[in-house]
C-alpha cells in the first residue's frame, strides 16, 4: 500500500504547521489535528494510510491513543508513527508495546521521516 494520506496528531500548532509543511513539500496529503482525543475520534472517519502523533499531549497522550488505534479493528492496520522531543530508551520500548511502527525525534528530519514512510509503504 503505497502511503499518500498521512494524519499529523500534535498538541503544538507550531509543530503540526512544521510537520504538515514537510510532508507536503515532500508530495503527501496532510491532515493535522490537535489532540489523542481527537484522532481516535476521527481517525476512522478520515482514513489515513498513516498517523504521525507527538508522545507528549495534554489529555489523551500519544501512547494511549496509539494503543486504542491499534487495539480497534476499524483502526488497527493504519500504521503510527510516535514523535517527541525528550526519546528516552523506555520511550522506544513502550512506542513498540502500544503498537507504534516506530518512534522519531522532533524536530522530524525529513529524510528520516520519509525513509521510514518508504518502509512501511
Amino acid at each position: 500500500m503505497a502511503i499518500s494520506k498521512i494524519l499529523i496528531v500534535d498538541d503544538s500548532a507550531t509543530d503540526r504547521f512544521y510537520l504538515t509543511d514537510l510532508l507536503e513539500g515532500a508530495g503527501y496529503q496532510v491532515i493535522a489535528l490537535e489532540s489523542g482525543e481527537a484522532c481516535v475520534e476521527r481517525a476512522a472517519e478520515i482514513k489515513p494510510d498513516l498517523i504521525i502523533m507527538d508522545i507528549i499531549m495534554t489529555g489523551l497522550t500519544g501512547f494511549q491513543a496509539t494503543r486504542t488505534l491499534t487495539k480497534d479493528p476499524v483502526t488497527e492496520k493504519i500504521p503510527v508513527i510516535l514523535c517527541s522531543g525528550k526519546l528516552q530508551i523506555t520511550d522506544l520500548a513502550w512506542a513498540e508495546k502500544m503498537g507504534a511502527k516506530a518512534c522519531v525525534l522532533k524536530p522530524v528530519a525529513i529524510a528520516e521521516i520519509v525513509a521510514i514512510i518508504n518502509n512501511l509503504g
